[in-house]
């Protein structure tokens, strides 16, 4: 019954803070800068047969994707 305790919420934008989320983006992050342009590429241009510049073009912006996902993260302080 104490006035000044306050229940407001605040919005959350892009919530890095919890465990599982800091864990998943930097799995993701991983994932795509480290597994994106080898077996991805590998992929496309042995399974499935796509053109060798798309396929290599493909897996470099994986890696760019990846990369600004690592400097996000690092940016926002998630991970050290």
């Amino acid at each position: 019954m104490a006035e000044n305790e306050k229940t407001d919420v605040a919005p959350q934008k892009m919530d890095t803070e919890s465990r599982f989320r800091k864990i998943l983006l930097v799995i993701v992050a991983a994932f795509l800068t480290f597994a994106g342009p080898t077996y991805v590429v590998y992929v496309f241009l042995n399974i499935l047969e796509i053109n060798y510049f798309i396929s290599m073009g493909c897996g470099f912006a994986l890696f760019i994707i990846g990369m600004v996902l690592l400097w996000y993260l690092i940016r926002r302080k998630s991970i050290t």
